[in-house]
């Protein structure tokens, strides 16, 4: 007789297929998730589950069942230090394009095909590279979770370069075309363009200005803090979207005497008053904002229509043309990495090509020099021919 085995044991089904089951870690009696055409894969079958277990690479098949949608939404309450915005952010993702598809399905019947095609769907539906890729690279983010807590064993989302977002190049302002634009604007917020497009200031950390932040002798303005709008309206002040947020920047002397007669003007008393307010008084929104002011202003200086945050574009590429160097951009920007200075770096044409120029001009220069002064080579030739 056959020994025995000493893991695990096997049987034949009426239907001719064989089934394993063994005994887990937890001391549930469990089957194998599917039959077997032979004895011989039902016991190779059990060796590889042993193996696992001893190594402690066994997956509760249990575990897999829970609801991705019930997990997702635990999944966003339980990440440590996200910024209001990016809950928000994560909470709309989830609703809008997660749940339709995944929110009954248990975390280990979501498998690699079901993921290309729900990416696919999204596409196909008239829904943006961009959104797409931070729509997916949630949902990677979640699986990967998953992994780590022992509920599945591989992440389905494996679609090479889907979480790369490829944004369309964003319109840069011209000087000119920026003073036509704070022209056109109401005159409450033409000071606010102005500082936006010199400075490069995100939007929410203009919101949050008070007036102790700007030092018109000095020319500087100090980011502290920033201003995020809640879904369903609210305000809460925080902190800059990074450390590397909170800086001080300097204040072409251009626009100091626009935004000192405005301070005076429109800022709120006290060293703690906004600077930048609605027409009511209170912290700006956005959404208010761009309907009431920005979209009539574009209209009014000709512009094509383009988001705020183009100015802090528009600001960036300035600061490259007049010279800045990584550091110095990276400082301005408020980043704590090179990579997006470095796009401007590469695109501050009109720098690059003085910075050709005088290459060009030097080189000139030297081989000015070289051909008046006769090398080595042709000395040794004319001692050689006597001439």
């Amino acid at each position: 007789m056959p020994g025995k085995r000493r893991f695990g044991r096997v049987r034949e089904l009426p239907s001719g297929r064989w089934q394993a089951r063994y005994k887990g870690p937890d001391g549930t009696d469990r089957p194998a998730p599917r039959t077997f055409d032979s004895k011989t894969s039902a016991e190779r079958w059990l060796t590889l589950t042993e193996a696992e277990i001893i190594h402690g690479d066994w997956i509760d098949p249990d575990a897999g069942r829970v609801l991705f949608g019930n997990y997702a939404s635990d999944w966003i309450e339980e990440r440590p230090g996200l910024r209001p915005k990016t809950i928000e952010l994560y909470r709309y993702l989830l609703r809008r394009h997660l749940v339709p598809a995944f929110d009954t399905r248990p975390l280990a019947e979501i498998r690699e095909p079901h993921v290309r095609r729900w990416r696919k769907d999204l596409l196909d539906t008239g829904v943006t590279e961009v959104t797409a890729a931070k729509a997916y690279r949630l949902l990677k983010a979640i699986f990967n979770t998953a992994v780590d807590d022992g509920l599945i064993r591989r992440n389905p989302c494996r679609i090479k370069g889907a979480g790369q977002e490829k944004s369309a190049e964003r319109p840069v302002l011209t000087v000119p075309q920026v003073y036509a634009l704070a022209d056109a604007t109401d005159e409450r917020y033409r000071a606010l363009v102005l500082l936006a497009a010199f400075t490069s200031l995100r939007w929410g950390e203009l919101a949050a200005l008070r007036r102790s932040d700007i030092d018109i002798q000095a020319r500087t303005v100090r980011v502290a803090r920033q201003l995020n709008e809640r879904d369903g309206g609210g305000f809460a002040f925080g902190p800059p979207k990074s450390e590397a947020g909170q800086r001080t920047v300097a204040i072409p002397e251009l626009i100091t005497p626009d935004l000192a007669a405005y301070v005076m003007t429109y800022a709120r008393p006290g060293d703690d008053g906004l600077v930048f307010t609605s027409p009511a008084g209170g912290p700006l929104r956005h959404t208010n904002f761009r309907r009431r002011f920005w979209t009539p202003a574009l209209t009014a200086a000709g512009l094509p229509a383009m988001h705020f945050h183009d100015l802090r574009h528009t600001g960036n590429m300035l600061a490259a043309d007049a010279g800045a160097n990584l550091r110095e951009l990276m400082e301005r920007m408020g980043h704590s990495t090179t990579r997006a200075a470095t796009v401007y770096l590469h695109g501050g044409t009109e720098r690059q090509q003085a910075i050709a120029d005088e290459l060009s001009r030097q080189a000139a220069e030297q081989l000015g020099r070289s051909k008046t002064k006769p090398s080595g080579t042709q000395r040794a030739r004319r001692r050689r021919t006597g001439s």
